[in-house]
């Protein structure tokens, strides 16, 4: 058993968003000492090119050995590695939030439209293959990560070098997300359908399916409010302007929250999530919202069926988008008597995910892998 504390050291090019949340809930969980060397979350490309040298100066600046290296999936981790002293003798590992191999790009990118964004794919191929070790926030992410790595080497003219796939795939693993969530409340007397949406507003979020599903519930003559939460940027789908417009009755909030508190207070207020995503290696913000009392209508794609046993809750899937309406129509009508329901699958997602236990996993992983 692990008696003395481990020097971690945590390499960020992007610390903002659930990078920094993950880190910074690791960090005060653990029962290590964890340092963050970090670089300001702007400008991603320039972060996974550039990063790596300013961080190694920084690294070296700091004189220090430690135990392990964790390292985020924006960083060019060959780089890195080059220009550090005193590393050798150090394991180092990655840790894949998302990837480049498998996240979808908006179709409003330049380098997407030119065709030049596969060198992002490199750098992630890469960090992988040169890491000691490589961890996934989900068994999804993971093989699809496998599964983008296989079609990206694939397009390379010769010497594709394709057993470096099994050898990344042979030292990785998946280790999920904590979640700073509260121990669950009862829930009782659910009078309304209260919808929520509590993520980001982006194309891969799918919520032109969302808003077209809820227009077809306000046609069907159900009453339900709605609260719109999640980040916005200066570019985001047309569909969150036009669904202000048409479901202004039944809005209660819609925009970001500008704290931390006023997330929780309105996610507590919410009780059915229909999600519509295309693109979710995790699902951090549905694993809050049901924590909180939501109740969770979810694609049968992705991590979802991972995050939520399917085969134990099969109830909770739809398997077309088309099948989404009839769902969340019966849901609507049906909220007051779903009390139960919620609560079961609260106390399952705070049980599985709140930071007191996920810290533990990650403490004894990598006291396990620096045992080795």
């Amino acid at each position: 058993m692990q008696t003395s504390k481990l020097e971690i050291i945590y390499i960020e090019p992007f610390y903002t968003g659930s990078h920094k949340k993950w880190i910074d809930a690791y960090k005060k969980y653990s029962q290590h000492n964890i340092q963050i060397l970090s670089l300001p979350g702007k400008k991603w490309k320039w972060r996974m090119h550039g990063g790596a040298i300013t961080l190694a100066k920084m690294y070296n600046e700091l004189n220090k050995n430690f135990d392990l290296i964790i390292c985020s999936d924006m960083l060019n981790l060959p780089v890195f590695k080059s220009l550090c002293n005193n590393i050798k003798s150090t394991k180092i590992v990655m840790y894949f939030h998302e990837n480049q191999l498998s996240y979808p790009w908006s179709p409003l990118d330049k380098d997407l439209i030119l065709k030049r964004d596969l060198h992002y794919h490199y750098i992630n191929y890469t960090s992988s293959l040169i890491s000691d070790y490589n961890y996934f926030n989900s068994n999804y992410h993971l093989k699809s990560y496998i599964f983008g790595l296989t079609k990206y080497l694939k397009k390379m003219p010769d010497l594709r070098n394709d057993y470096t796939i099994k050898d990344i795939k042979n030292k990785s693993s998946s280790i999920p997300i904590g979640c700073d969530i509260e121990a669950p409340k009862n829930i009782t007397n659910q009078k309304e359908p209260i919808i929520l949406w509590n993520h980001r507003w982006e194309y891969d979020k799918n919520p032109e399916l969302f808003f077209e599903t809820l227009f077809t519930l306000k046609n069907k003559k159900i009453n339900f409010k709605l609260i719109v939460l999640g980040e916005q940027y200066n570019e985001y789908p047309s569909i969150f302007n036009i669904a202000q417009k048409k479901l202004d009755n039944e809005i209660i909030h819609f925009g970001y929250c500008q704290s931390h508190k006023e997330y929780i207070k309105w996610l507590k207020k919410a009780n059915i999530l229909p999600v519509t995503s295309n693109q979710d290696f995790f699902g951090i913000s549905i694993v809050e919202a049901v924590s909180y009392g939501s109740y969770p209508i979810l694609p049968k794609r992705l991590t979802y069926p991972e995050l939520f046993d399917y085969n134990n809750n099969r109830n909770l899937f739809y398997q077309e988008d088309k099948e989404l309406i009839s769902i969340l129509y019966k849901t609507s009508k049906n909220i007051n008597n779903l009390d139960n329901d919620i609560n079961i699958l609260s106390n399952y997602i705070y049980k599985k995910y709140n930071w007191n236990i996920i810290s533990k996993k990650y403490d004894k992983t990598f006291e396990q892998l620096l045992a080795n």
